[in-house]
């Protein structure tokens, strides 16, 4: 009894494994014939890194300043760097170790420059170690395919400068700081309008005449 049970419960899951066989056996298939297809990747997926270099003149972006080797956790960067005649770092040498690489994209966020980019490609397998330490020509030559739009900061606009005072302005301010006018004519005391030869009373004569009244 117990097993025609085991044969009829092999049976029932057998049918059940053919249905989801059958069932995809019509669809259209999903499988991608690799190598001579591939799947196209995101913008945004880390692949392996590279050099970007001018659109115009074919130059290398990067300016020597390292900053994407600070910021790689695993030190997977080499730069190498000397000062020209003008003060500025030029760059000798640039390698980066890919078997140590995590492609975590610390280095893309840190240049300033559009130097240094992620990139969707990933076909990079080899079977020496040796193979996967990629130098400047190597890491340019990747890079010389791949799109990218410049986002190399702009330097500060400068402030305005003040605009000129106007000449209303001014000469109102002026007129505030200068002194007060003297009095108009008709202001001054009555001795000043009298004719010629006529004195006004005197404050003596005056007081005599208010003890007389």
């Amino acid at each position: 009894m117990t097993t025609r049970i085991h044969i009829f419960s092999g049976i029932k899951n057998l049918a059940i494994g053919l249905t989801v066989t059958i069932r995809h056996l019509f669809s259209k298939a999903i499988t991608l014939q690799y190598p001579d297809e591939r799947w196209e990747m995101p913008e945004r997926s880390r692949g392996v890194v590279v050099l970007l270099s001018d659109k115009e003149t074919g130059e290398l972006n990067c300016t020597a300043c390292i900053l994407c080797a600070k910021a790689c956790p695993v030190g997977a960067i080499q730069v190498e760097r000397h000062r020209g005649e003008d003060k500025r770092w030029k760059l000798d040498g640039f390698r980066i170790d890919n078997t140590i690489c995590c492609y975590c994209g610390l280095c893309e966020e840190a240049c300033n420059f559009d130097a240094i980019k992620l990139t969707g490609k990933y076909e990079f397998s080899a079977y020496d170690k040796a193979s996967l330490m990629y130098d400047k020509h190597r890491l340019q030559e990747l890079g010389l395919d791949v799109d990218y739009e410049p986002k190399r900061k702009k330097p500060a606009p400068k402030p305005a400068a003040a605009p000129p005072p106007d000449a209303a302005s001014a000469g109102a301010k002026a007129d505030a700081s200068a002194p007060a006018k003297p009095e108009a004519a008709e202001d001054l005391p009555a001795a000043e309008s009298r004719p010629a030869g006529e004195t006004a009373p005197s404050n003596t004569e005056n007081s005599d005449e208010e003890k007389g009244a």
